[in-house]
């Protein structure tokens, strides 16, 4: 029977061994068109304010436990995937299912974490937030520092908030999930056009510094372009200068709560 929610399970560069959840349509729904995105062009970008209603049926329960019975030693149960899960107004419905399902399973180690990736254009608004702060992980994407590469890199839509809002909304989430874990995911990326400057710049590296030092997040990935992007013109960062941003971003930040890494 073909899946209708879960794809993988899959060795994530982050998450290790990872059953991916996709709650959205089948094209792409999101508030960014990201110029590296490896699912490819957003057609119609949409407002973050924007809603589908699509509650999960009865397969997604029965989906799970099929799946998860043969993965005993799975480290993520992860949301994402055809854009951005938030905008579905029954994020929490499938949250309890996992929850619930993940619960009534034996595992071989630690049970898997309840993973959320976001493009964080939605956490301005409270009664999101109050939906992601229940997952065991959140990973936030800030690619970008100033409205400047915001702009550029992420292309949100026109009711996106900007760079100083969007950083306010990720403050506010993170106090009100003191108990879980929040990761800013930083994709860093160059460009073969001369026209197209690249968040690969110092001011966007030295300002996401800044801004993850007032977030306070659990951890930062830096990462870079792994499948084909969305953009000819933009292409990944090689392993020396994620290793240097890693860097930068450490000196700068100077936590040793917060941990820094590369993928």
């Amino acid at each position: 029977m073909p899946r209708e929610y879960t794809y993988g399970p899959f060795n994530s560069r982050r998450l290790g061994v990872s059953l991916g959840v996709d709650i959205l349509p089948k094209y792409k729904l999101c508030s960014y068109n990201c110029v590296y995105c490896e699912i490819g062009p957003t057609y119609q970008v949409v407002s973050p304010e924007h809603r589908i209603k699509a509650p999960p049926s009865s397969n997604f329960r029965k989906e799970l436990k099929d799946i998860l019975k043969y993965v005993p030693h799975l480290d993520s149960i992860t949301f994402g995937y055809h854009g951005e899960p938030s905008l579905n107004e029954s994020l929490l419905d499938f949250y309890k299912v996992a929850y619930d399902v993940r619960n009534e399973l034996k595992w071989t180690g630690t049970p898997p974490l309840l993973t959320l990736f976001t493009n964080s254009s939605t956490l301005y608004i409270d009664e999101i937030r109050d939906r992601v702060k229940h997952f065991d992980l959140v990973l936030a994407k800030l690619d970008a520092a100033t409205d400047e590469d915001l702009n550029k890199t992420n292309r949100p839509h026109n009711d996106c908030p900007d760079i100083n809002r969007i950083v306010k909304s990720l403050v506010k989430l993170r106090n009100d999930m003191p108990d879980k874990k929040l990761a800013i995911q930083s994709l860093i990326s160059n460009s073969y056009n001369k026209n197209y400057y690249s968040n690969n710049n110092p001011k966007n590296i030295r300002h996401l510094a800044e801004l993850i030092t007032k977030i306070k997040p659990d951890m930062v990935q830096v990462y870079s372009i792994a499948r084909i992007p969305s953009e000819y013109f933009v292409y990944a960062i090689d392993e020396n200068r994620k290793r240097e941003i890693v860097k930068i971003l450490r000196e700068l930040i100077n936590n040793d709560n917060i941990e820094i890494n590369y993928y």
